[in-house]
């Protein structure tokens, strides 16, 4: 058999296993959107677009942990706002117990009121979220990002911790007492002013959350664009590239074709001058 038949047909077949290799890179660059589907097409490239990623996750759920703890503040803040209202209101009625003008009927008739109103800040107070009960003096929000750790602390809303209700949760406030009047409204006022700091408080790490959930949303959109820019396919080049290869599969195919017919062709012809010397051998 000939030694350039054989070379040839081993050549060719190298040819052919190359270019189905572009083939089957070029058809999972276009599969999956990357120039770098894994590290044997770049090692370096691959893991510099992976650790951006990466990056990217992070980034992202610190965004959802920024606007889900917003959510919750925003909870929160909605009860102390009642709360602000109810305390408001029960200093309006203190006010009007203090007027000369009220009989007993009338101050037990406003004493009703202001232990509704107490009721009420307790019930603003035990507002919870995803079975947190937020305004009870439990509770801490820590709000992990990528950038590091921040907590926001919630103050104790109930009357006790306002100074409306004693440890056993009976009134401080006594408006049949009318020397009492002016204790009470002093209590209220308190209550009132820390009602106002958790509100501020609130109102300033919602504001705060926000503007971190802005930066991480503008962080990662610079991310994808980074790792688009780095990594995404020319899908139209790589089309032409694909096309080129199957154009050459096809050219390579026709060479091992004809290279072995060349060798079938040589191994007859082997065979035919070693039965023509067998039958000369034989009629001799």
């Amino acid at each position: 058999m000939s030694t350039s038949i054989m070379s040839g047909l081993g050549s060719s077949l190298n040819t052919l296993d190359r270019i189905r290799a572009a083939q089957s890179s070029s058809i999972q660059k276009i599969a999956t959107g990357s120039k770098y589907p894994s590290a044997a097409d770049g090692a370096s490239d691959y893991a510099i677009i992976q650790r951006t990623y990466s990056n990217i996750g992070a980034v992202s759920q610190s965004n959802s942990n920024a606007q889900t703890s917003n959510s919750m503040l925003s909870t929160a803040a909605g009860a102390v706002n009642e709360t602000v209202s109810s305390l408001s209101s029960l200093r309006s009625t203190l006010l009007n117990a203090a007027n000369g003008t009220n009989g007993s009927t009338d101050l037990t008739a406003l004493q009703k009121s202001v232990d509704q109103t107490i009721s009420a800040v307790n019930d603003n107070a035990s507002v919870t979220y995803n079975g947190k009960q937020l305004l009870n003096g439990s509770q801490s929000l820590t709000v992990a990002g990528a950038d590091g750790y921040s907590t926001v602390n919630l103050g104790n809303m109930t009357s006790q911790g306002l100074g409306l209700t004693d440890s056993e949760g009976k009134s401080t406030i006594n408006l049949t007492d009318t020397s009492s009047l002016s204790s009470a409204l002093e209590k209220v006022d308190s209550a009132l002013n820390s009602a106002l700091d958790q509100a501020t408080s609130l109102g300033a790490a919602q504001q705060g959350l926000s503007y971190q959930s802005s930066n991480y949303t503008t962080q990662e959109e610079a991310l994808y664009s980074t790792v688009s820019t780095q990594g995404d396919t020319d899908i139209a080049a790589e089309s032409v590239n694909l096309a080129s290869s199957n154009t050459q599969e096809k050219a390579a195919l026709f060479a091992i074709k004809a290279g072995m017919q060349n060798m079938s062709q040589n191994m007859l012809g082997a065979l035919n001058d070693h039965s023509r010397g067998a039958a000369a051998s034989m009629l001799m």
